[in-house]
């Protein structure tokens, strides 16, 4: 039977089965309807200029274009677009840099149906939902201070094993300058060392491994 009016979903997940038990999921529902889907981030926009949907699931880590990435380019042409992720991926800064690209909430691939269904129409109302968990963590890494774009670069080296030596080496600069930068670095991470640093920034997604 033709759904009502439906809320037009598309799915966006490099995992075809999960994908499939998703649309079933999301089709169950009286109210919902998948009208699209794709598994590659950089597809997602063309998908989306096609198919216009009312709401869209998008996961994080996708081929082509990453979902953090795929939300700002499709924000950025649709302003109004109604975004949801929906990942395995939970650290601080997956949380921050989510909401902050726009989207309306921040979803664990392991939320209940009713959770998820309710998200959904939220989004589709124009509301912003978190999970408390969610919430927290999200208001933590607010507090946090903003790395600079170099400070982000001595801090993927570090992370990778890389003496001062090396940094400097690597980046065009003076030892004295990459230890400059490790002093704000551990200011900014509320850390005491070197190891306490490269720990803290792949726990909280800032440096991701691999």
């Amino acid at each position: 039977m033709k759904k009502k009016n439906p809320i037009r979903l598309m799915l966006v997940d490099d995992h075809p089965a999960f994908r499939k038990g998703l649309a079933a999921l999301v089709e169950s529902e009286p109210d919902l309807e998948v009208v699209a889907q794709c598994g590659d981030g950089r597809q997602s926009l063309e998908l989306f200029r096609q198919a216009r949907p009312d709401v869209v699931l998008m996961d994080l880590r996708l081929p082509g274009m990453g979902g953090v990435e795929a939300i700002l380019a499709i924000r950025k042409e649709f302003p109004d677009a109604r975004l949801i992720v929906l990942t395995t991926f939970d650290t601080d800064e997956d949380i921050f840099r989510a909401i902050q690209s726009g989207a309306k909430s921040f979803l664990l691939k392991d939320t209940p149906e009713d959770e998820l269904a309710a998200t959904i129409r939220a989004a589709h109302a124009g509301e912003q939902r978190l999970p408390p968990k969610v919430a927290g963590r999200l208001a933590a890494r607010q507090q946090r201070a903003e790395l600079s774009q170099r400070e982000m670069e001595v801090l993927q080296l570090l992370v990778k094993g890389r003496s001062n030596k090396e940094i400097a080496s690597a980046l065009f600069v003076t030892e004295d300058t990459v230890k400059a930068h490790l002093k704000t670095l551990f200011v900014k991470l509320h850390v005491q060392d070197r190891t306490q640093a490269a720990v803290s920034a792949v726990r909280d997604g800032i440096v991701h491994l691999g």
